[in-house]
């Protein structure tokens, strides 16, 4: 049936049936005579729409830069066809939200790792808009991007960012992603288009689902919490985002140089959080519409630096897009396991099942919510635990790695957002 004469079936059912009940409301008006009552009418409760939150991403290539005093691999890395300030080729996420269509066209060739943290609150409408620009490097290469929320719950799969069930956005083209979280917690996201050389080349991104307790309950107050705990146990103060890859630089160079690679030589190259290497982890954040002090992390713009006053109550969201397992360790700190793969560790009758170590182990595709309390004013090491992790291309200190650096109380002001 067309679309036109299917607007006709519908305009004569809806014509009879008007029809109908005219009738039909005539007749029982008469019936009342002229003295009845009128029948009340039923209450209608008007719907009140979940709030709305809109984000647009924009998916490309182009050139980020791992630590410059790392041993040469040649020819791998440094890339000989990477630009000033950069030494390898990646694939990334750029948010665009609020852009011109020219602005966001202008982004081709700009991609940035990790991707941009996205934090939403529960049961909030989300609307996540792709843009695919292309890639700059590789014009003869037509892949499609995708969203794909990694450990979202019941996901609809025309939504789920899966090309072979869902939707692919092809060159030039958008497509919006819509979800509506109901579980609180640390997700990550990627492009699920030939996923393996895509997650690899950088475009995976860390979200965060916010619960609705951090409006306050009868029995908390508002604030901010990790869960929906109902004691206050998941409360903090302040948060920082850790996303946990490897970089193999082997990889990155034949992407940029038309050639294929065989993934079964695995072999990283790199260790990385949030995009960077250690000791650029330690360099502050920044953003990618400016060029920083340092050019050569404009496009890897989250810093893993933890800042936190003596006592401040610390949550650590650790997520792993690598393909292999990281064991972080934190020496002279306790750490409280809270979460799991965005689940609250809590048994069926409401028992709290934390665990309080030094060390975490993530595995790839996992994720997990750590609470601390702050220390006596420092430095300490928040490190991975295997030695081949904190070195850079084999080579000196370096990989996942990074610092979390305490002062006394009231010296760090209020944090604004996650890893500030």
């Amino acid at each position: 049936m067309s679309d036109h004469s299917l607007r006709r079936a519908v305009g004569r059912r809806a014509f009879l049936a008007g029809a109908a009940g005219a009738a039909g409301w005539a007749a029982l008006s008469a019936s009342r005579g002229p003295g009845s009552p009128r029948l009340a009418r039923a209450a209608v409760t008007t719907a009140v729409p979940n709030p709305t939150t809109s984000v647009h991403l924009a998916g490309t290539d182009g050139w980020v830069s791992m630590p410059q005093g790392a041993p040469a691999i040649p020819p791998f890395w440094p890339d000989p066809l990477a630009p000033a300030n950069a030494n390898l080729y990646a694939f990334g996420f750029r948010d665009v939200t609020g852009m011109t269509a020219a602005q966001i066209t202008a982004q081709r060739g700009k991609a940035q790792i990790s991707a941009p943290m996205l934090s939403f609150d529960q049961e909030t409408d989300i609307k996540i808009t792709l843009t695919n620009l292309g890639l700059s490097q590789r014009p003869d290469l037509v892949d499609g991007h995708t969203v794909h929320w990694h450990g979202f719950r019941n996901a609809i799969p025309l939504f789920d960012g899966v090309p072979e069930l869902s939707i692919a956005v092809p060159i030039g083209r958008d497509f919006t992603y819509f979800y509506r979280p109901h579980d609180p917690g640390t997700y990550m996201y990627h492009c699920h288009f030939e996923d393996v050389e895509h997650v690899q080349m950088g475009m995976t991104g860390l979200v965060f689902v916010r619960p609705v307790q951090n409006k306050g309950t009868r029995d908390l107050p508002a604030g901010k919490y990790a869960y929906n705990c109902g004691d206050g146990s998941t409360r903090y103060d302040r948060e920082f985002g850790f996303m946990f890859t490897e970089v193999w630089a082997e990889a990155h160079y034949r992407d940029a140089h038309i050639q294929t690679t065989d993934w079964t030589d695995y072999n990283p190259t790199f260790f990385a959080m949030n995009g960077r290497a250690y000791p650029d982890t330690l360099a502050p954040n920044g953003d990618p519409l400016k060029v920083p002090a340092d050019p050569r992390l404009q496009y890897q713009p989250i810093s893993s630096l933890v800042t936190c006053n003596s006592g401040d109550r610390v949550l650590l969201r650790l997520a792993n897009l690598g393909y292999q397992n990281h064991a972080i360790t934190v020496d002279g700190i306790d750490l409280t396991v809270i979460g799991k793969d965005a689940s609250l560790l809590r048994g069926r009758d409401g028992t709290a099942q934390y665990t309080v170590t030094n060390t975490v182990e993530i595995g790839p595709g996992e994720s997990r919510d750590v609470l601390f309390t702050a220390p006596n004013p420092g430095t300490y090491l928040l490190y991975d635990r295997d030695y081949r992790a904190l070195t850079n291309a084999g080579g000196g200190l370096g990989g996942q790695m990074t610092e979390i650096r305490v002062s006394p109380k009231g010296t760090v002001p209020a944090q604004t957002k996650a890893n500030a």
